[in-house]
This record gives structure tokens, C-alpha cells and sequence, in this order.
């Protein structure tokens, strides 16, 4: 049988749903299944407080890719399907994923990873907003 969340982002992927019908579906499938974000209870955050209440959450994943000093993707996704999306992104580190987990169960916002690796303007750049 296929995971309910798994048929949700292939209708998305289809164009069958846009990501804002999807994001309370997914928000609700979550709920019920207990959610990526139970280990909340992580050691503290060197950059800010976690869930204060005086720091709006984000609400969405920027994501761009570069290629040569140009934009080649410019990605805007609510929160909740670029939550769900971290494990199928090719080419993104464990670490890297960790990072983005442990950002967003602290309730960052603003740039949360940056690659450019040779400086060349190739590269990927990920903003919680």
C-alpha cells in the first residue's frame, strides 16, 4: 500500500494539486502519524530562542539554484511539503538535512544554508521565510 503523504506530493508533482491545496492535507497527515518533528527536544540553538513567541515561524522554503551566476530555480513551497521533500532531494548531505531538521523544529527564519562551493556562481542557497 502507498504511504498517504507519498500519493499527496505525487498529485503535486503531477500538477493535479498546487502546494498551497496540499500543504493542510500534508499538515493534517502529519498530525495523524506523529510528523517528522517529535525530537524537538534538542539541545539549544547558538543563533535564537525556540518557539518565541516575539519571532513570527516561517510559513515557507525558498529554495534557489544557481548556475553560473544565474538563477536556474527559484522555488517557493509552504512549509509543510518542503518538510516532507528533504528526504527525496538528490544530491543534499545527511548533515545538510540534519541542519535544515534542526532549524526548522527551533523555529528559525532567514538563510539556513548556502553552497558555493568553488565560488564560481554555481550553487544552492535555502531561506526559511
Amino acid at each position: 500500500m502507498t504511504d498517504p503523504i507519498d500519493q499527496v506530493l505525487r498529485l503535486v508533482a503531477e500538477g493535479r494539486l498546487t502546494a498551497e491545496e496540499a500543504a493542510p492535507v500534508l499538515d493534517a497527515l502529519q498530525g495523524l502519524g506523529g510528523g517528522a518533528g517529535a525530537a524537538s527536544a534538542d539541545s539549544g540553538s547558538p543563533e535564537g530562542t525556540s518557539g518565541s513567541s516575539d519571532r513570527p515561524r516561517a510559513r515557507a522554503v525558498l529554495i534557489e539554484v544557481t548556475e553560473g551566476g544565474r538563477k536556474a530555480v527559484h522555488l517557493r513551497v509552504p512549509l509543510s511539503i518542503g518538510q516532507l521533500a528533504l528526504d527525496h532531494i538528490p544530491g543534499l548531505s545527511t548533515d545538510n538535512i540534519e541542519r535544515i531538521r534542526r532549524a526548522l523544529d527551533q523555529g528559525m527564519t532567514g538563510p539556513i544554508l548556502i553552497v558555493d562551493e568553488d565560488g564560481d556562481g554555481d550553487g544552492v542557497r535555502i531561506v526559511l521565510e
